[in-house]
């Protein structure tokens, strides 16, 4: 047995520092004196690390248990850039693959195997399991085991089977968000032994929570951006908001990418590198830009659409200030946001009754028989689903959600992947095409005209575009590719917009539901209460932003922030002179928008427009034709 390799030796030869971030070697040191440790750092806290380096210490693998495959993902690349062997068990393995993967991780090298919480139930898995050298069992996202938790997932209550199978190792549970319950929660269903807690208060003196109710949010984004010159992050709520506000930002001169689920793996890459290399500072993102980030010195993180609850507003906005300098987290919102967020909860929060129905035409859906356990992996189109049952969209997407963290289905996501075609005979012989198909010749034509690079590589296209350049309709599109590819003209690869389905159990319809009823009731009002948690912290102007995110993790923290909006606005004096001000601004300038008085005034928002509206109310001021304010002669 080879002598254990010192913790710091460690983090120098992988992650390249020389010293631990606060609480880390505390928590390594106990878990390699083989206690169960329960660990609460927040965002960029570095958790990871806690279970990394002790499983790299010493002989054997260290089981990580994730709820989602592309933290894993990010996780593994991240180990094998480092030269650390690390895998995962892809989805809808079949047996024979099983034991030809785990006997490559029994003899080739590995030092962490990746696992979700639903496959462990598998008790072929769990026997493989068993036969493994296991040094350390680390529990990622454990607050998904509290009921309490804003991910909960039943699947996470069976994971202290492996207590059984492997009974001397010991565990490491990671959260950055959890309060008093769900951390009594994670220890009384992961059955820890005496655990030892560590726990970082989420108290961040140099970020400042900033909440703005207004209406023209973009301008308000150029305003911040023109003060602030430091990497930052813009978060939305689509894919075609990240790329809309990107554009909006590079045609103001803000040099900006967009980042979103649906991008290739090389187009994300691109974007995290540019991003990171700040040849484009500013990224406009959806919440899946997150995992992996650790860029020290982001300046601001912007929500232009409001968060799901406020662990989620946490960890977005724990991005920011890691250097410890001063940064922003600034929220937007205005009246209709709140009405489209309470709506979109209204629209996506199910009754046990609807679960149950879903569920049911899902197997009907497949064919899938009463008693049946189908072994395949079916491809799962939600809107079409939708349409043939009636059933909102939302809704299904939920279902389909619930059904997976409760472990009765898997899901594989292979959102957007973008058709590509490539011609593969010479371009003379297009030319000689027979005029005899001369729809088809048009067509081919009509393709060669919108995209090059044809003939020397596979180009990303897009069909709807192609149709309307043909004046056909998409299914045409895809037919005449398709007739293109089976006379050996094209390489065609369509686009996949669904996801992949395998179900973990047999068609038993409403018993199936019923067995899990009571946890799932709890996901629909947990659901409900963080978002009026949620709509609470935004509407809150009493009190201190910093204070009430402490509060809601039971962080009873009372001194305030002094740089949160509401802190500011209490602490702001009265300006008596700010009309004066204001008149002899417009003496110089003429005419200018409140917007623009704002940039030469150094005063609150809130106060210039109270004061604009005392000079019009006065006859001192007007406003004309292009909505700007000038004196009135």
């Amino acid at each position: 047995m080879r002598p254990m390799i010192a913790p710091k030796e460690i983090l120098k030869k992988y992650w390249g520092f020389s010293q631990f971030r606060p609480q880390q070697e505390e928590i390594i040191s106990s878990v390699l004196k083989q206690n169960d440790v329960i660990t609460l750092l927040p965002t960029g806290g570095g958790k990871s690390i806690c279970f990394q380096i002790p499983a790299l210490a010493k002989e054997g693998i260290c089981l990580v248990i994730s709820p989602l495959i592309a933290l894993m993902k990010d996780q593994i690349e991240n180990l094998e850039r480092k030269g650390i062997k690390a895998i995962s068990i892809p989805s809808g393995t079949k047996q024979n693959d099983l034991i030809t993967l785990f006997d490559n991780i029994k003899f080739g090298g590995y030092k962490f195997l990746y696992i979700s919480p639903e496959r462990l139930q598998s008790y072929f898995i769990r026997q493989k399991i068993k036969e493994l050298n296991i040094n350390l069992i680390a529990i990622d996202e454990a607050h998904c085991i509290s009921e309490w938790g804003h991910d909960f997932r039943p699947s996470y209550r069976g994971i202290k089977e492996i207590r059984s199978i492997k009974p001397t190792v010991n565990f490491i549970a990671l959260t950055a968000t959890a309060n008093k319950k769900i951390i009594e929660d994670i220890s009384k269903n992961l059955d820890l032994r005496v655990p030892e807690i560590f726990k970082q208060s989420f108290l961040r003196k140099n970020l400042a929570y900033q909440v703005f109710k207004i209406e023209d949010k973009l301008q308000r984004v150029l305003q911040i951006f023109k003060k602030t010159r430091k990497p930052a992050i813009v978060y939305v709520n689509s894919r075609k908001k990240t790329v809309q506000i990107a554009a909006f930002l590079n045609a103001n001169n803000l040099k900006s990418t967009f980042y979103h689920g649906g991008l290739s793996s090389q187009e994300k890459n691109n974007a995290f590198e540019n991003w990171m290399k700040e040849t484009t500072p500013i990224m406009v993102a959806t919440n899946a830009f997150g995992m992996g980030i650790d860029k020290e010195n982001v300046g601001v993180v912007i929500h232009l659409d409001l968060p799901s609850s406020i662990e989620n507003y946490v960890q977005e906005t724990g991005r920011a200030g890691r250097n410890k300098e001063k940064s922003f987290a600034v929220l937007l919102f205005n009246e209709n946001d709140i009405l489209l967020f309470e709506d979109t909860l209204k629209k996506s929060l199910l009754t046990i009754k609807e679960i149950k129905e879903i569920h049911k035409k899902l197997y009907q859906y497949f064919r899938i028989s009463l008693g049946e356990l189908s072994t395949d992996s079916f491809n799962f189109n939600s809107l079409e689903f939708s349409k043939k049952y009636n059933f909102s969209m939302f809704k299904v997407d939920a279902t389909i959600k619930i059904l997976s963290n409760n472990g009765i289905l898997e899901i594989n996501n292979q959102y957007d992947k973008k058709s590509t075609i490539q011609f593969i005979i010479p371009s003379q012989r297009i030319l000689s095409y027979p005029e005899s198909n001369k729809s088809i010749k048009k067509f081919t034509n009509s393709i060669l005209r919108t995209y090059t690079g044809l003939f020397e590589e596979e180009v990303k296209i897009d069909e709807f575009l192609i149709a309307k350049k043909n004046g056909i309709t998409k299914k045409q599109v895809v037919s005449n590719l398709d007739y293109l590819q089976k006379e050996g003209i094209i390489q065609y690869k369509g686009e996949k917009s669904n996801v992949e389905l395998l179900f973990l159990l047999p068609r038993e319809d409403d018993y199936t539901i019923n067995k899990y009823s009571k946890e799932i009731q709890l996901i629909i009002d947990q659901k409900k209460k963080k978002s009026n948690d949620l709509i609470r912290f935004v509407k809150n102007d009493k009190m201190c932003r910093s204070m009430q995110v402490l509060h809601y993790f039971d962080d009873f923290e009372t001194q305030k922030c002094g740089v949160c909006d509401i802190c500011i606005s209490e602490n702001r004096k009265p300006n008596k002179n700010l009309s004066a001000q204001i008149i002899r601004l417009l003496e110089i300038k003429e005419q200018l928008s409140s917007s623009e008085i704002k940039e030469y005034i150094a005063a609150n928002e809130v106060d210039i427009l109270i004061h604009l509206r005392l000079l019009l109310a006065e006859n001192k001021i007007q406003i004309n034709y292009q909505n700007k304010y000038q004196l009135n002669l």
